[in-house]
């Protein structure tokens, strides 16, 4: 893992989208462009022979011949054109919406099947504008021109070759002058692309700040660091903003080459043609034709022109959606991991000589952290290894309890339990086979995980509660919440399970928070329960009920529990006491008191540490 998805990448790597890349995008809506040009054509064709129609009757008029025929052709091929071009931008916002559903769809499913590592080295709002803002740029892209193209291109032709017939030389001069604003308007493409795509990474950036300021407001203001938090947010707001302005720059010359091309372009012809009408050899009819067929030419220059911009900038954003999408998931990284041969063995979990370092900025201590502020050069040589060498056994149907000081690796266990991690070297084991082997789903069926900072979703008591088990009734919820105390919970509104909580559990205080996280796990009842300090937040009362309710569903379950208390431990029937992610003592609670001297420290300080 540490050779693919977590190698240094340059700033730009995996964010140069190409414009090949929209057409799986575009080719999920078929019916839809097959009509949106079918209707292009139409447009086009009416478009052209509308200047033709007007030689013709300006012809007759000149002969005094009869043209109410023609007005009448006239009138409706503009009527026809403009019914054409209403239904056909109904079409392509229908499709725009389309796409950025579909683009959505795809970017949540990957991302939230990324592995666990990879969001230890992202942040959430810049995740989040992906989803959000860099997807709206699509449909940008099918509002503003991009399928609508082709009916201008065909527009264009059509218009070229009408022109041709009528006068070729006029026809030159009008390309020669065309020719240089497109080749101006492409070489402003690729700088309005880069400056877009820049612009959105700093939009990301600006809302993972937002996230990050919104997500711990309380402790902001307690430490009296509004302002410093408003100063930081407000300089990525300066950055996307300046940002905006390179694109902005970029993208202001681009509509005027368009209108310096056509009023160029009148010149010529007016100046050049009005010769020819004077010296006898072009009529007057053709050449307001001609003029008329050179609006109908820039017309659909200019929104191709329009459509650069918008391109660009969707390229752009479909960079930084790409990358996503392109990240294999945590099953696809599978394939690259040898299962160990399964061995026959009783116990429900097994640890052999599992060593595990943190992939590269997945994971920051706070050493780390302290490090990366007043040494950044020695932050590479910090030792990122959380686990050396460990092996012990979790008997089945029993409880075993992790103990060590802050940072000694417990958690860590239970997330290569887990599977959010594998092991650098060594085995972890489900009763005997390999879990690396195991479908992700399948082990995760048998497990019931509780997290150390037991975080609540916003919704309601419902919501949390059948978040593993969506089938779960009324009542089946109820007895859940009586089992972990907290009745008093339910029954303080009247809405019941359909109380809300709040954004993360506002609502609710750290114990119930705690005890709601619990009382979700206890509603799966999976066989193997994982408690990462289960109890850390709760009084002495509250506690010893906790316990009960556990203790009662915990009957042939095997527990492995990580817990602060004494009180939590003392009746384990094995206890593993780590210490910088080495095992220095296994036993119960009187035999490690008597033969590990951290555990007897540990003891005499209620394992408060």
């Amino acid at each position: 893992a540490r050779g693919g998805v977590f190698a240094r990448r340059k700033p730009d790597d995996g964010l140069r989208a190409k414009f090949r890349q929209l057409l799986p995008y575009l080719l999920q809506n078929k019916p839809l462009i097959v009509v949106v040009v079918i209707l292009s054509v139409l447009g086009s064709l009416a478009t052209v022979a509308q200047p033709l129609l007007v030689r013709q009757g300006i012809t007759d008029f000149q002969d005094k011949q009869p043209f109410t025929v023609i007005a009448v052709l006239v009138l409706v091929l503009l009527l026809a054109t403009a019914l054409i071009t209403a239904f056909q931008q109904y079409l392509l916002q229908r499709m725009g919406t389309n796409i950025v559903f579909s683009v959505r769809k795809l970017l949540v499913r990957r991302l939230l099947g990324l592995p666990i590592s990879e969001f230890d080295t992202r942040r959430t709002g810049d995740l989040v504008s992906r989803v959000g803002s860099d997807t709206t740029l699509l449909y940008a892209v099918m509002t503003q021109g991009l399928v609508s193209s082709i009916g201008g291109a065909l527009q264009f032709l059509g218009s070229l070759i009408a022109m041709a017939f009528i006068d070729p030389l006029l026809l030159l001069l009008t390309v020669l002058v065309i020719g240089g604003s497109i080749v101006a308007v492409g070489s402003l493409s690729g700088r309005i692309r880069s400056a877009s795509q820049g612009q959105q990474s700093k939009v990301g950036e600006l809302g993972a700040s937002v996230a990050r300021a919104v997500g711990a407001i309380r402790t902001i203001r307690a430490a009296g660091a509004t302002e410093r938090e408003i100063d930081a947010i407000q300089a990525d707001a300066l950055g996307a903003r300046d940002m905006g302005f390179r694109v902005a720059r970029a993208s202001a010359l681009v509509v005027p080459i368009a209108g310096i091309a056509l009023q160029v372009s009148v010149l010529v012809v007016l100046g050049v043609g009005g010769f020819q009408v004077a010296s006898g050899t072009l009529s007057i009819a053709t050449l307001i034709a001609f003029v008329i067929l050179l609006f109908t030419l820039i017309a659909p220059l200019g929104s191709a022109f329009g459509a650069v911009t918008s391109v660009s900038q969707a390229l752009g954003a479909l960079g930084r959606i790409q990358e996503i999408i392109d990240l294999p998931g945590e099953s696809e990284q599978d394939d690259a991991v040898a299962p160990v041969a399964a061995i026959e063995q009783d116990h429900a979990i097994t640890f052999d000589d599992v060593v595990f370092t943190y992939p590269e900025k997945a994971h920051k201590s706070e050493t780390e952290k302290v490090l990366a502020e007043v040494a950044p050069e020695a932050l590479d040589q910090h030792d990122r290894t959380v686990l050396h060498g460990v092996s012990f056994t979790v008997p089945r149907g029993k409880r075993t309890a992790l103990v060590g000081p802050s940072g000694a690796g417990k958690s860590t266990i239970l997330a290569l339990i887990e599977r959010f991690y594998d092991p650098t070297t060594g085995v972890v084991r489900l009763g005997g086979v390999d879990i690396r082997g195991l479908d992700r789903a399948e082990l995760r069926d048998q497990i019931g995980y509780v997290e150390q900072d037991a975080p609540v979703l916003a919704g309601t008591l419902r919501e949390n509660l059948t978040l593993g088990a969506p089938e779960a009734t009324a009542q089946e919820c109820i007895d859940v919440l009586h089992a972990v105390n907290l009745t008093e919970v339910l029954e303080r509104n009247e809405l019941g399970l359909d109380a809300p909580v709040g954004e993360e559990g506002v609502m609710l205080s750290g114990g119930e928070r705690q005890r709601l996280a619990i009382a979700r796990t206890l509603l799966v009842a999976p066989p193997i329960l994982l408690l990462d300090e289960s109890t850390s937040s709760l009084d002495g009362l509250n506690e010893q009920l906790l316990r009960d309710a556990i203790d009662a569903v915990a009957a042939d379950r095997t527990l492995l529990v990580i817990a602060h208390r004494l009180s939590t431990v003392v009746d384990s029937d094995q206890i593993v006491v780590l210490d910088h992610g080495r095992v220095v003592g296994v036993g119960t609670h009187s035999e490690l008191v008597a033969s590990t001297p951290l555990y007897r420290d540990l003891a005499k300080h209620q394992l408060l540490v």
